[in-house]
């Protein structure tokens, strides 16, 4: 009797252990997913604010005060 429900906890534990095992695995594959999609944002961002302003610089002599 002992012995089943030993069986059982170790099988429970295993269960378990692979279900933990899917879910960090899928959390960690999301994390890269965003930190990349993070990028790419921040990078085109920072590259339209570039432009922007040496748009802004370029066309500052046409401006009358």
């Amino acid at each position: 009797m002992f012995y089943i429900i030993l069986y059982n906890m170790e099988e429970r534990d295993k269960i378990m252990d692979e279900k933990v095992y899917k879910t960090m695995n899928g959390a960690g594959a999301l994390n890269i997913v965003m930190g990349v999609i993070a990028l790419v944002v921040g990078l085109t961002g920072g590259i339209l604010l570039i432009i922007s302003g040496a748009k802004l610089i370029a066309g500052k002599s046409k401006i009358l005060f």
